[in-house]
């Protein structure tokens, strides 16, 4: 056998059942299926159960320990040559594993990673978030999707490596947030370099609400000094940029408000433009983040959305870097994560 698909599942059966459908489309059938449930209340058995006649599945039930471990205990129970790593929010078009297999046959690797796209039944909500995750004009640099200079480090939701390696190495760590980057940087450490498959992409649904895209994005700011602490001189510039935005955001909105103060107690005209100028920047951000969101969507509901998802995922991230920054470097503490409890939402 030549593919094992991993994912791991906490109270997502819905998601799981989407999946499984577009996983019994494809046209390469030489894979096999393990679904770890990772501690759920609510179980996809009954969703596996109705897959198990068309696809070679294997359903896991095991305690909560999250996504990494369970990635873990799949690939322990595996057969084939190489693990696709997928997480349950993803949805896959009919030709992903062909073309995985296209990709591993041009240029054989030890492993590689795929990017991810919106889908057209995505919610507006779902689709600026996507947006926000890909767009030049945010971060999407960072995830991949386009090829460049830079070393490519795959994400857990679309992530492929040798069997044999995955397990010589450990698989993943038991850090709680970031734990693909960790994964991905100690495969580059031991030697290999994973490559980017431009053509494996997958559908990527996000989160579903800006409160739980917040708590993610907030997690990867936090992540993010601690794989530093982990891999040190992994940082790049790059990274630092949520962060000089949500500086520059929080510093321009103080400033109007002193500027506000002044014209309360003083001459109105003479600190206007104190109170009016710190908001040009980011209503001229705001204004790239709705023309080019729309152009790409082609829907003025999902540009609109795409500013709040815009400003959420670049601060979010940027908040969760300072204090992680605050808290490690400074303060000198371990390793530390917050809302964990909400890590699958």
């Amino acid at each position: 056998m030549r593919y094992s698909v991993i994912v791991p599942v906490f109270n997502r059966p819905d998601e799981v059942d989407e999946l499984l459908e577009s996983l019994c489309s494809q046209t390469l059938k030489d894979f096999e299926v393990i679904i770890v449930e990772d501690g759920s209340q609510k179980p996809c058995k009954d969703v596996c159960d109705k897959y198990a006649s068309i696809l070679d599945l294997h359903y896991y039930y095991k305690e909560n320990s999250g996504p990494g471990q369970s990635r873990n205990y799949g690939v322990e129970r595996a057969q084939g040559e190489y693990v696709l790593i997928l997480d349950s929010d993803v949805v896959l078009p009919t030709g992903y594993i062909q073309a995985v297999d296209t990709l591993l046959t041009a240029q054989p690797t030890a492993a590689f990673g795929g990017p991810d796209a919106s889908h057209p039944s995505f919610t507006p909500v779902q689709k600026a978030i996507s947006y926000s995750m890909t767009s030049f004009f945010t971060t999407g640099g960072i995830r991949g999707g386009k090829k460049k200079l830079d070393k490519f480090y795959p994400r857990s939701f679309n992530m492929g490596i040798r069997r044999d390696i995955y397990l010589q190495l450990g698989g993943f760590s038991k850090m709680r947030f970031g734990e693909d980057i960790d994964f991905s940087y100690r495969i580059v450490e031991a030697g290999y370099q994973p490559l980017l498959f431009p053509d494996a992409w997958v559908w990527h649904k996000r989160r579903t609400d800006f409160r739980k895209f917040f708590r993610q994005v907030y997690n990867s700011g936090i992540a993010r000094i601690n794989l530093e602490k982990r891999h040190p001189g992994t940082m790049k510039l790059v990274h630092l940029l949520p962060t000089v935005f949500t500086v520059g955001v929080i510093g321009l909105v103080l400033v109007s408000a002193v500027g506000r103060v002044l014209m309360h107690y003083d001459d109105v005209h003479r600190w206007y433009w104190l109170c009016v100028c710190p908001w040009l920047p980011i209503i001229l951000y705001s204004l790239i983040i709705l023309i080019d969101s729309t152009l790409r969507n082609k829907s003025l509901k999902v540009g609109l959305l795409s500013i709040p998802a815009a400003f959420v995922q670049l601060m979010g991230y940027g908040l969760g870097f300072i204090e992680s920054w605050w808290k490690r470097c400074v303060q000198g503490k371990d390793e530390f994560q917050a809302f964990e409890k909400n890590f699958y939402q």
